[in-house]
């Protein structure tokens, strides 16, 4: 009779990110926020409607986390702010990683002194603060989201690229890289089709820790008057805002958009730090070294 023995087949992606606590964690602070945004057009409030309780009420079942000091619901608010968050995160990873990884997969599959030129000017971005030239490009560009969103964008480039380029130097000498090159295929379909696919596991890491530093450093820009603009409902600038009445005892005016901040960047964060363990193809397995065999 024939025998056939087989390992047990190593866990699929989601599985493992089911299975992991920081995951489903940072999943549902992600999903809490989201879920918020979409469903605020439900509120009897409007995010810029005065009167609408009474000035600087305590949180109560009317108003669960109270209203500010023109009478606006600030539970509303807080869910506006959190779409325009989220929109803002979105777009300024979008602006990061699409010419951050061009610019990396390039310096890293041509070499020489393109490379030399490419990741000399990300060191040059990298060695300013990153708040700092946010502050300045925003500056430039002048105050609005969008300069909030261009702004995060173009601080976040030279952290892609710099992934980018890491990973193409390691799959620029891997077998399948040097069989196109020898075939003869153009450069330019070796990385479309080799060498973004198979970086795509750290980009994606970075692209999801990237919501979390967007959406902190827009909200900065708009507490000092870079960014989205008053009455526009959003959580740097509900900050900025209430902050001349913290010593007075309104706290809730303060306190609940920082903590929609805080959250969001925390579920981000955890949602990225999972994704890592998760794509890592070291944990594929419970034991890497384990080898699948079929014997008859």
């Amino acid at each position: 009779m024939p025998e056939t023995t087989s390992t047990q087949r190593p866990p699929s992606f989601l599985h493992m990110l089911v299975r992991n606590r920081t995951a489903l964690v940072g999943i549902t602070l992600v999903g809490i926020w989201t879920i918020g945004a979409l469903l605020v057009a439900l509120s009897p409030y409007g995010p810029n409607q005065t009167g609408a309780g009474p000035l600087q009420a305590a949180p109560s079942w009317a108003h669960p986390f109270g209203t500010d000091n023109f009478g606006r619901d600030i539970l509303t608010r807080v869910l506006v702010g959190g779409r325009i968050s989220l929109w803002t995160g979105l777009i300024a990873v979008a602006i990061s990683s699409v010419p951050g990884v061009l610019l990396g997969t390039v310096a890293g599959f041509v070499g020489g002194k393109t490379a030399s030129v490419i990741m000399r000017v990300m060191d040059v971005l990298l060695s300013f603060p990153s708040l700092v030239l946010a502050m300045s490009i925003a500056a430039a560009v002048g105050p609005g989201m969008a300069s909030a969103m261009i702004a995060v964008g173009i601080v976040g480039i030279p952290e892609f690229a710099r992934i980018a380029y890491s990973q193409t130097i390691v799959l620029r000498q891997r077998d399948f890289v040097e069989a196109g090159v020898a075939l003869g295929l153009p450069q330019a379909t070796i990385v479309r089709r080799h060498v973004i696919p198979n970086a795509l596991a750290p980009l994606i890491v970075q692209a999801t820790l990237g919501m979390g530093y967007a959406i902190l450093t827009a909200a900065s820009l708009s507490f000092i008057g870079l960014g989205v603009q008053p009455p526009q409902a959003e959580w740097g600038v509900m900050i900025s805002d209430a902050r001349g009445y913290i010593i007075s005892g309104q706290w809730w005016m303060t306190a609940f958009p920082g903590l929609a901040i805080a959250t969001s960047i925390l579920g981000f964060n955890l949602l990225g730090d999972a994704l890592r363990d998760v794509l890592d193809p070291r944990l594929r397995t419970s034991d890497p070294t384990a080898i699948d065999i079929t014997k008859e």
